[in-house]
């Protein structure tokens, strides 16, 4: 999906979020993004790891 941005379209996108939040927030939102990224890998890692828990409860009952 970064790939059909591109460079050029990825430069200007950072630059309206730089104008519409400032510099000072800008930070702080990127860090609350990197935040709610790691929580959902996680969250989804240990969805992951239910289902193949359960697929290997059901091959030693079978």
């Amino acid at each position: 999906m970064l790939s059909n941005i591109g460079i050029p379209g990825l430069i200007i996108v950072l630059v309206l979020a730089l104008i519409i939040f400032g510099p000072k927030k800008l930070p702080e939102i990127g860090r609350a993004m990197g935040q709610s990224l790691k929580e959902f890998k996680s969250s989804t890692k240990g969805l992951m790891d239910d289902k193949d828990e359960d697929e290997k409860k059901e091959i030693k009952e079978a």
